[in-house]
């Protein structure tokens, strides 16, 4: 979060600048300094010179005469019409000298208290205040620079009878040097926006165009920055005086929205930081009933962007996001950000967990930003907070400009270094290799990310959940759901009209995507029975998704490399590329299965290398504890998101697809022992044979429910029996085969010894 976006620069006036160029004005005489720029342009200024001839002016501009009045400069019984117009004049020959003025004393009437007497002067007139008095109650963060030097020039001036000014004295000499024409312009009582100005500045606000544009388009239409006649910090400042003034009217239609939504619904939930009535310095956050609603069903992961400058006051709008069952964005609710310290974004978190039921996320995506990073601690201690990727490479190439610059080949091996190792010790290397062959070792940014490398690099971050397709994939920016909608010129007016229709736009999408699952069925690519059952559960997005895993494993080998009772390890690789090998430990009476890769942690799919293990193992279909139901068609059903309880094995454990999975193993561990020898052959068939009487007898005593539930177990078993029985055949007929080809082949060499020998003994 950077910290000029908000660009509320601290200052005053439309004209003038952010603050004051030099030290506080000291306060001389009755009444206290005023500065030259803060008055009002007089609407007539009227001067006399020694032959009565004069000078005026209209439309609020300083008018200077041409000829030998060019160079009028004050003296002592000058006469002007009124003070402004005295105050203009000294104004107008101090520009064309070149330095800055200011109002510096006044004396007031006894009498009537009316001024009749003032004193301009040159701004570096004086010195610092030291008065240790006055600034010991408050702490000076940015010290101003020294400005002041005791210049003595000056213009005073005093009321007659008539009602008229005179000049009663005027100092022309200055202890400094004068400012050139070309640098007049960054003079504080000279640095004026002109109506034509304001009224450019007005349109290309309104078009979304930042100050220094502005500015880049005034100098270029008025010929240079000094004919422009003021600063970007001027621009800047009247821009801001400019959203403060829309901002006070539109932040109460804001409220006025809030207060009515919530009206019609009561589920509307709409919160102010503090007093309503102080909304203008507050946050505002709000969550309509879909919004609450798409929290109970996708809220494991949540994104949480303050980057999104959508509208003309460059307040922060920061979405709460998420990813509903067909991998699109989905919202959590909404809020504006005035105020961006640690305090404000507790109280925002809070404010959100309070309206999404009190439930907490598996994981949070946000920028990369301290003030958010602490407040996400103290608020979702549990959830695992990761910064967005995306936001951290934007932010590489302005750190890090110089070396793409001079490194064509950096940002290539920076991605590649951050997504593609497959494990920390892998990562760790690569990083080192990096910051070496390009001597960034000690770059400040740099190793401030490496030091958070736990919140963002991939490899840390595979075993927690975040609904991402891919652990590889280039994340896209965080606030894609209002992209096309919103834009910086927004007003708050015009922004909840366009939200409406974004999140319309969303809706529709998701209601097309609804359909398109229930009503096509999709190309199986196999005739695997998990795609087919793959196909019957996810949304049609998902198993698309599903389906490029288990086509992928076509190209992979999976082989024992070590067996653990219950649990085998398995190392899967495609072919030739031994070198790149993945881990999955396969416990077979659980059927759980856990890939090195970690994708079905961070996404909630199975990866191809726990579907490689599963085509060689002879798992026909998904157990139903790899089926996340936010992935699946029934995702928005009445069930909350499933709950990753430490029981889950005892519920699935019931499931057909484990029992006969378990049952199978059990068989073919008994196959492949039985198989050994002839002897061990008989024995594991007499105990097939056992069993399948303990099964037929079991099948009897278990029909003691209802007669059709003792119907469907029966057939259910005898089912089961019938296709061991036949398994049982056939390899009892490949185990005969095989050992009649060992007796011949035993035959064979048997007999191959003893021509060997009968040739041996000739041969003695």
């Amino acid at each position: 979060m950077d910290p000029e976006i908000l660009e509320f620069d601290i200052g005053l006036g439309g004209g003038g600048s952010s603050g004051r160029d030099g030290d506080d004005d000291a306060n001389i005489g009755l009444d206290v300094d005023e500065d030259m720029a803060d008055s009002p342009a007089p609407s007539s200024i009227l001067a006399s010179n020694s032959n009565g001839g004069g000078f005026g002016t209209g439309g609020g501009e300083i008018y200077l005469p041409e000829g030998d009045l060019l160079d009028l400069e004050p003296y002592e019984g000058m006469e002007f019409e009124s003070e402004e117009a005295a105050k203009a004049f000294y104004n107008s020959y101090a520009r064309r000298v070149g330095f800055s003025t200011r109002v510096s004393s006044s004396r007031r009437s006894r009498r009537d208290g009316a001024i009749i007497q003032r004193q301009f002067v040159c701004a570096k007139e004086g010195f610092r205040n030291l008065n240790e008095k006055r600034t010991k109650d408050r702490e000076i963060k940015r010290p101003r620079t020294i400005t002041r030097v005791g210049c003595k020039a000056s213009l005073s001036v005093k009321v007659q009878d008539s009602g008229k000014w005179v000049v009663s004295g005027f100092v022309r000499e200055h202890n400094h040097e004068l400012v050139p024409p070309d640098q007049v312009h960054c003079l504080r009582s000279h640095r004026q926006i002109s109506g034509p100005a304001k009224t450019l500045i007005d349109t290309l606000q309104a078009a979304g165009m930042g100050p220094r544009r502005i500015m880049s388009a005034l100098i270029k239409e008025y010929g240079g920055i000094s004919k422009v006649g003021f600063t970007e910090v001027d621009c800047r400042n009247y821009m801001r005086n400019n959203r403060q003034r829309s901002l006070e009217g539109d932040i109460q239609l804001l409220l006025d929205y809030l207060r009515q939504m919530q009206a019609e619904n009561p589920n509307f939930f709409f919160a102010v930081q503090g007093d309503e009535d102080q909304a203008l310095t507050s946050n505002v956050f709000w969550a309509d009933p879909k919004s609450r609603m798409n929290y109970t069903y996708f809220g494991d992961t949540v994104t949480f962007d303050t980057t999104y400058r959508s509208n003309r006051y460059r307040l922060p709008f920061a979405p709460f996001t998420g990813v509903n069952h067909h991998g699109q964005p989905v919202l959590f609710g909404c809020a504006f950000l005035i105020n961006e310290s640690e305090a404000s974004f507790v109280w925002l978190f809070k404010t959100w967990l309070m309206a999404m039921s009190g439930r907490p996320p598996v994981s949070i995506t946000t920028d990369h930003d301290a003030v958010i990073r602490s407040a996400i601690t103290q608020v979702f201690p549990e959830t695992r907070h990761r910064f967005c990727k995306w936001h951290i490479f934007k932010k590489c190439q302005e750190k890090l400009s110089h070396v793409f610059l001079k490194h064509p080949t950096f940002e290539a091996d920076f991605h590649k270094c951050v997504n593609l190792p497959e494990s920390i010790e892998e990562f760790e290397s690569c990083w080192l290799s990096l910051v070496d062959r390009y001597e960034l070792r000690d770059h400040e940014w740099l190793q401030m990310m490496y030091n958070d490398r736990r919140h963002w690099i991939p490899v840390y971050l595979r075993d927690t959940f975040f609904a991402e397709m891919s652990i590889t994939q280039r994340s896209d920016s965080m606030n894609s759901y209002f992209d096309g909608f919103v834009n910086a010129s927004t007003n708050l007016n015009q922004f909840f009209k366009l939200y409406e229709k974004a999140l319309e736009s969303r809706n529709e999408k998701e209601v097309k995507a609804d359909y398109d699952t229930m009503n096509t069925s999709p190309a199986l690519k196999t005739p695997s029975p998990m795609e087919k059952q793959a196909s019957e559960l996810y949304t049609r997005k998902l198993f698309t998704r599903f389906q490029e895993e288990l086509v992928g494993t076509l190209t992979f080998m999976a082989s024992k490399s070590d067996d653990d009772d219950d649990v085998i390890t398995y190392q899967v690789a495609k072919f030739g590329e031994d070198h790149k090998s993945y881990y999955v430990k396969f416990n077979v009476l659980e059927m759980k299965a856990a890939c090195s890769c970690q994708m079905f942690e961070f996404s909630g799919l199975l990866c191809r290398h726990v579907l490689a293990v599963f085509r060689v193992t002879n798992v026909l279909t998904l157990p139903s504890h790899y089926i996340l139901k936010r992935w699946t068609k029934n995702a928005r059903s009445s069930v909350i998101l499933e709950e990753r309880s430490s029981d889950v094995y005892t519920n699935y454990l019931e499931s057909h697809t484990v029992r006969y999975n378990t049952l199978r193993h059990e068989t073919f561990k008994l196959v492949d022992e039985g198989s050994k020898s002839l002897d061990t052959c008989n024995v594991a068939i007499d105990a097939l044979q056992q069993a399948a009487k303990r099964v037929a007898l079991a099948t009897k005593n278990e029909g003691r429910a209802t007669l059709d539930d003792m119907d469907k177990k029966i057939r259910e078993l005898t089912n089961e029996l019938d296709y061991a029985s036949r398994k049982c055949e056939v390899y009892r007929s490949n185990l005969l085969s095989v050992l009649k080809d060992i007796e011949d082949h035993k035959l064979q060499l048997s007999i191959k010894v003893q021509n060997i020998k009968i040739r041996m003994k000739d041969g003695l």
